[in-house]
């Protein structure tokens, strides 16, 4: 339609409110069903652009949700929706992503009943929806090129290969989820003790196992990516978690501080164990911060954000010796005999994020001047449970 036409290009292309009140008001004006099925069309012409840009649907959504509002994550959930329908195959990490996102398919049915649907879902009116809309596409197509980290929808997907030394792997891993979910909800410390410890014993094996399995030439493997979202606020000592959960893992981290994510390269085994790392352990470190900042406002101290960022890159910055200590103690349990084929991997893992990442600089961490934060995040730092790996007592 040349009118939604003119109401993307008025919206899109201009810098200023004005260009997008005037492409809300040409898209309100327009038959309502023709408009929603046409702005549709667009939308998944835009997600399709974001793909081909390397992106995936976590990370749009995250970007959405950090720039925009919850109206647009819904309306690029319905997007990522529609433009799946092109695909008869999707890698598993992409289709785990749609899952979480429940964009597997569309909801509203026919395109044609979309506008209408929609309506209906938001309870707004045509004009409301049309600027939602516009902004996001706005969004999109601003998006940066950024480096891929798997295969585009609709590309062959490689099948991970299994031996039958390892049939129940993916139970083993869903096993090893539900554990640590267990663990961080407990209040008793002796339970939470017990299920870490299980979850470690488990993922160490599967971490190890893959090692030597690919060894022998039971499998083909070879290092992968992933992203995983890091979150304002204290995204920096977030992301120094994060680093840290990666390294003990024997992955390497890049932080994009500007887009809100790392890239993760390694093995797939490894890259899962850094993904329940890194979650479980941001878990208790922001849990435990609750409960010492809530004694310090007891005690009548009142500067909470500096207390904070304390806390978390104290408890970042120990949590990372303590996971080098683990990575050191599983090793030399598992034997000389492993030695070259773990150097193997680590010089495999280096070697692709050398080439995704051709120029990567180090950034300095700000200084931390609470004295009581850094302290009780060191204290939480010891005291947190290493999924994955052998605790360590000091």
């Amino acid at each position: 339609m040349e009118q939604i036409e003119k109401a993307v290009a008025a919206a899109v292309y201009a810098e200023d409110d004005a260009g997008l009140d005037l492409g809300a008001s040409l898209v309100a004006a327009a038959p309502w069903s023709d408009a929603g099925r046409e702005l549709l069309r667009r939308g998944e012409e835009s997600v399709r652009r974001a793909w081909e840009r390397g992106w995936q649907p976590a990370d749009v959504v995250r970007v959405v949700r950090r720039d925009l509002d919850d109206l647009h994550v819904r309306l690029t959930t319905d997007l990522i929706a529609a433009e799946n329908r092109r695909y008869a195959t999707t890698a598993p990490r992409w289709e785990a992503q749609l899952r979480d996102l429940t964009a597997t398919e569309p909801w509203w049915g026919s395109d044609d009943r979309y506008a209408d649907a929609l309506a209906a879902r938001e309870r707004t009116d045509r004009f409301s929806l049309a600027t939602a809309l516009l902004e996001l596409f706005r969004l999109l197509i601003r998006l940066p090129v950024i480096e891929p980290v798997g295969p585009p929808p609709g590309d062959p997907v490689r099948a991970r290969p299994h031996s039958p030394a390892t049939p129940g792997e993916p139970r083993m891993l869903t096993r090893i989820r539900a554990l640590l979910a267990k663990a961080e909800a407990t209040d008793y410390p002796d339970e939470a003790e017990a299920l870490t410890a299980k979850a470690q014993e488990l993922m160490a094996r599967h971490s190890i196992d893959a090692a030597l399995l690919a060894a022998q030439g039971h499998t083909g493997d070879a290092p992968a990516a992933c992203r995983i979202g890091v979150d304002a606020p204290y995204e920096t000592a977030k992301a120094i978690l994060l680093d840290a959960a990666a390294s003990a893992n024997r992955c390497r981290a890049v932080w994009n501080s500007a887009l809100g994510f790392s890239t993760v390269i390694g093995f797939e085994p490894d890259l899962e164990a850094v993904e329940l790392l890194y979650t479980s352990l941001l878990v208790q470190g922001t849990t435990a911060m609750t409960r010492a900042e809530a004694a310090q406002r007891a005690a009548g101290r009142k500067r909470t954000r500096a207390f904070r960022q304390a806390f978390l890159t104290a408890y970042a910055s120990r949590v990372g010796h303590r996971l080098s200590e683990a990575t050191r103690h599983v090793t030399e349990e598992a034997g000389g005999s492993l030695l070259p084929v773990l150097a193997a991997r680590d010089v495999a893992v280096e070697d692709r994020a050398e080439r995704m990442f051709p120029q990567t600089t180090s950034t300095r961490v700000r200084g931390v001047d609470d004295h009581a934060g850094w302290e009780h995040g060191t204290a939480a730092a010891d005291r947190a449970k290493m999924p994955g790996r052998p605790g360590i007592t000091r």
